[in-house]
């Protein structure tokens, strides 16, 4: 078997560790004796939405999010939303996630966003949202605690077609009113949380390979278990700094 990625903008989307996503995907895929495969889609560059199963956007300023936001929509939005409607997985973070949505709203600016998820993102007079983070998110067994942490002065709200990722425990998630973080549609997933994100969450990031394995191969592997003492140790930490 094989995991096959293809990181959106790796060079403009990329300020919170980003990479280190990508790395621990790898990591964990060649423990287990699966083959990794890992591509960048840039500036005008197409996607083929049956080459990848595991499609990831990471996080960006402002000014990357203006650079790229037209771009996503005009080469990129129909494949991304075919791939998805086929069961790949796509994980977007940040700045990457507010793009997910219909649109975002900077002060007189409204960037385009691809609409894979109803959502809306806005600029709103306030401090920016940072911090430690804890939220509890049922991704089909059951509730899971995902740690990270949070900075974004743009506000999410969803959509009555949008499902959140999760509630939040400690922290201050999409808009830091409703209690509420991150997106989930079937196999796509948004979310605030980095630094990164996937390091800190070892099962999360288990989940994304194996549904990006189902859909290549037809059906769910059973992954290997591994030893995940340093995953533990990490996800603890994150999760003490978040209070939880």
């Amino acid at each position: 078997m094989e995991l096959r990625v293809l990181s959106l903008y790796p060079e403009q989307m990329n300020i919170y560790a980003d990479r280190g996503n990508i790395v621990f995907l790898q990591r964990r895929c060649e423990w287990r004796g699966i083959g990794f495969s890992h591509s960048g889609a840039g500036p005008g560059d197409p996607v083929d939405p049956a080459a990848h199963d595991l499609f990831y956007i990471g996080g960006g300023q402002d000014r990357d999010q203006r650079m790229v936001a037209a771009d996503m929509v005009t080469s990129k939005r129909e494949a991304l939303a075919a791939a998805v409607d086929d069961g790949a997985a796509l994980l977007a973070v940040c700045g990457g996630y507010q793009l997910l949505g219909h649109s975002y709203q900077l002060d007189d600016e409204k960037l385009p966003g691809l609409g894979l998820a109803d959502l809306e993102t806005v600029r709103e007079p306030g401090p920016r949202l940072i911090g430690n983070i804890a939220i509890e998110a049922e991704l089909g067994s059951g509730p899971r605690l995902l740690a990270g942490f949070e900075n974004h002065g743009g506000r999410t709200y969803l959509g009555s077609g949008a499902r959140p990722l999760g509630r939040v425990v400690e922290g201050r998630g999409n808009n830091g009113r409703d209690g509420y973080e991150g997106v989930h549609r079937d196999n796509l997933i948004g979310t605030y949380l980095h630094g990164p994100l996937l390091p800190k969450n070892a099962w999360l990031a288990d989940h994304l390979i194996t549904l990006a394995l189902e859909r290549r191969y037809g059906a769910r592997p059973q992954l290997e278990p591994l030893d995940d003492a340093f995953e533990n140790a990490a996800h603890e930490s994150a999760r003490a700094a978040a209070g939880v």
